[in-house]
């Protein structure tokens, strides 16, 4: 971990990142000072395994032979505390490694730091559990509000992404930040800044929180200020020294009594804030000029104008999509921003995203896809597979493998049929990977989708058929319609229920084979479906696309040796082609 100010390059070997850390947890928190060494060999697996799967993946070193092989091109070894140190395995599989081993060394430290940190947490889960009869994280869940199951679920999500290997880098925190603001800290916040409206870009977001929250009410000039929120680290750390001009002459203010508590989220710069006056529960996605995985987690202005905008589209066709009624969305309702000039322009931009609270029927739970594979801290056993037991029951299933593969054909049915014929009908790719969908379950049945966070979806004009004005140069616009095709490809199918499938594999002898004849049943239908109507011939497209011999993979770890170099893809093997 290293300091935003900090003025020596971060350790680029486990070894030193570690000592460093345990340095400081030292002074900061004794119990976890001696809880880390013991959590280090299991965070070294896991970052060393994803590390491996992505650069056999990824065509940058031969799979071992032992591994065990899936769909996609994912190739599994068991985990083992035993076995080189990730950041030093960099250098021995890639050139020019550095930067990678950085940010490996990084991740593996939060990590260690996070599952002993778990060890709090599961143990008052499970008291909880004990003393309201939960038998799993699903019965703890349903007593909670639909944002509340949402944050629930995402803090078991302890390892991040589910394929790249830094998953838990934070590089710009030092440990002091990290027990603040990370994923297993009971709380972060929010404060208020005043920014002069010739800087400002966008809604007055402050002003509309301070209507909800008493807590955020301030005395600003309107007609000269608009009020933005900002993350508390980014305030307390980021702002003194970057923003000293604009602090100076008055372009900025910072309001000092306006401080609101929020939860963090996996994706961390997103927040939950409390419940309102009137009961309504919101989030704010904002800045936090932190790496986490391989992205700096500003906001661009585009990301912010074009929100609003996305959300209102997508509503429109997704009302008019045969599974309507399954679809919820967390609609991104303001954004804002600043025209600092550069890199600041980002720093302070900030959306206001709707939440689920309200919005669920009787006995429907809320379970982020980024925690359906997330251990459970009541049966030991992943998220998705304390649901497939469910399903059993529900459907009356007895065999385990039997099981695992009517909920993969039904959960199928629900992630797929809209997002295929959104971007065959109109062109909008989603980016419908594990950290975007919200899928709810009642009886561990597959029952609805929300879906968050429109700006890494790509839309190709062509299909569309209708004006869009997106901010200039945004990068959700894809010229070229394999672009879009991939996006949705590579999120859905892939990450998504690439992860799903294997996850029942190993916890319920689900037949992988089986499993991704599901899906395509699943694929032909809605393609049969558009065959012969206007929409024939990009059906067609689309189909052919996702049901190749090969299909496009993010190569994350590529992209990582060459930051500069944009998305980047290779071919692995498509399990959904039928020969």
């Amino acid at each position: 971990m290293s300091s935003a100010t900090a003025t020596r390059p971060a350790p680029a070997t486990t070894a030193d990142a570690a000592h460093a850390v345990r340095r400081q947890l030292a002074a900061l928190s004794p119990d976890l000072h001696e809880r880390f060494p013991s959590n280090l060999p299991r965070a070294m697996a896991v970052v060393r395994d994803r590390l491996l799967a992505a650069a056999w993946r990824e065509g940058l070193a031969e799979p071992d032979p032992r591994a065990e092989r899936f769909g996609f091109g994912r190739a599994l070894m068991p985990l083992s505390p035993e076995g080189p140190d990730p950041a030093r395995l960099a250098y021995t599989l890639v050139d020019g490694a550095d930067r990678v081993a950085v940010e490996l060394a990084d991740a593996t430290a939060n990590l260690a730091v996070a599952y002993a940190r778990r060890t709090w947490s599961d143990a008052v889960t499970r008291q909880r559990a004990r003393a309201t009869g939960a038998r799993d994280s699903l019965d703890l869940a349903a007593t909670l509000d639909a944002d509340g199951q949402c944050v629930f679920f995402e803090r078991l999500a302890t390892e991040g992404h589910n394929l790249h290997p830094c998953g838990r880098t934070r590089l710009g925190w030092d440990v002091a930040d990290v027990l603040r603001h990370d994923l297993e800290s009971p709380g972060t916040g929010l404060g208020l800044v005043a920014v002069r409206r010739d800087l400002h870009l966008g809604d007055d977001i402050g002003e509309t929180l301070a209507d909800a929250y008493p807590e955020l009410a301030h005395r600003v000039d309107r007609a000269r200020y608009a009020v933005t929120p900002v993350h508390a680290w980014q305030l307390d750390r980021l702002l003194p020294a970057r923003y000293a001009d604009l602090l100076a002459d008055g372009g900025l203010v910072v309001l000092p009594d306006a401080r609101l508590p929020a939860l963090p989220t996996a994706a961390l710069r997103t927040l939950l804030l409390p419940p309102d006056r009137a009961g309504q529960r919101r989030y704010l996605k904002l800045s936090l000029d932190i790496q986490v995985t391989s992205t700096r987690r500003s906001i661009s202005v585009a990301s912010t104008r074009n929100g609003p905008t996305i959300s209102a589209l997508l509503r429109t066709l997704l009302d008019e999509d045969p599974d309507a009624a399954r679809i919820v969305l967390f609609d991104e309702v303001a954004g804002s921003a600043m025209a600092a000039g550069g890199d600041r322009e980002r720093d302070l931009a900030a959306i206001v995203r709707t939440g689920l609270t309200g919005r669920l029927g009787p006995g429907e739970v809320a379970i982020p896809g980024i925690a359906l594979y997330s251990t459970s801290p009541l049966t030991g056993a992943s998220v998705v597979a304390e649901l497939v037991d469910r399903y059993a029951v529900t459907r009356g299933l007895r065999q385990r493998a039997q099981a695992a593969r009517g909920f993969v054909a039904e959960y199928a049915r629900l992630l797929l049929p809209a997002a295929l014929r959104l971007a065959t009908r109109h062109g909008i790719g989603l980016e419908a990977h594990l950290q975007n969908c919200v899928p709810t379950f009642v009886g561990g049945v597959p029952h609805r989708l929300a879906l968050r966070d429109f700006a890494g979806l790509r839309v190709h004009p062509a299909r569309l058929g209708r004006p869009l004005r997106l901010w200039p140069g945004s990068v959700i616009e894809a010229p070229e319609v394999t672009t879009m095709q991939a996006k949705l490809g590579y999120t859905a199918l892939q990450a998504h229920l690439g992860e799903v499938v294997l996850r029942l594999v190993l916890s319920h002898g689900l037949d992988e084979g089986a499993a991704w004849s599901a899906v395509r049943d699943v694929i032909d239908e809605v393609y049969a479906d558009l065959a012969g109507g206007p929409y024939a011939a990009a059906a067609a497209a689309d189909h052919a696309f996702l049901t190749a011999p090969t299909m496009p993979h993010k190569a994350l770890l590529r992209m990582r040796l060459d930051p500069a170099g944009g998305d980047r893809y290779v071919p692995v093997d498509n399990p959904l082609h039928r020969a």
